[in-house]
């Protein structure tokens, strides 16, 4: 049998059933390991940009209603206008005919 003890590179055998089970480390406590924060932050950050990719329609649903709300509200208010507008020139006009309507009963 062979007694070199082989690497992580170059196992003296590849199927795992015959490789030497993993040990824990006496210096090491268990559970001691810190996490790699390089693969954990890109999982997040590409996590978040995939939920924010799929809040894009969402947002540009609601920027498209915030705007015509906006519009409905001018045009609502450009319509009162020219109805108070409108009511106005005919106040002017009842207001000149009772003047005339005075003024003739006046005369007379």
């Amino acid at each position: 049998m062979n007694t070199i003890a082989g690497t992580i590179d170059r196992p003296l055998t590849n199927d795992p059933k015959k490789q030497a089970p993993m040990k824990p480390s006496v210096s090491e406590p268990a559970g001691s390991a810190i996490p790699d924060f390089t693969t954990t932050g890109a999982i997040d950050s590409r996590q978040n940009r995939t939920r924010e990719m799929q809040l894009i329609p969402e947002a540009l649903a609601r920027a498209h209603m915030h705007d015509r709300l906006h519009e409905a509200e001018q045009e609502r208010r450009a319509i009162r206008l020219a109805t108070a507008r409108r009511m106005q020139r005919r106040a002017e006009r009842a207001s000149l005919r009772a003047r005339r309507a005075l003024a003739m009963a006046v005369m007379q």
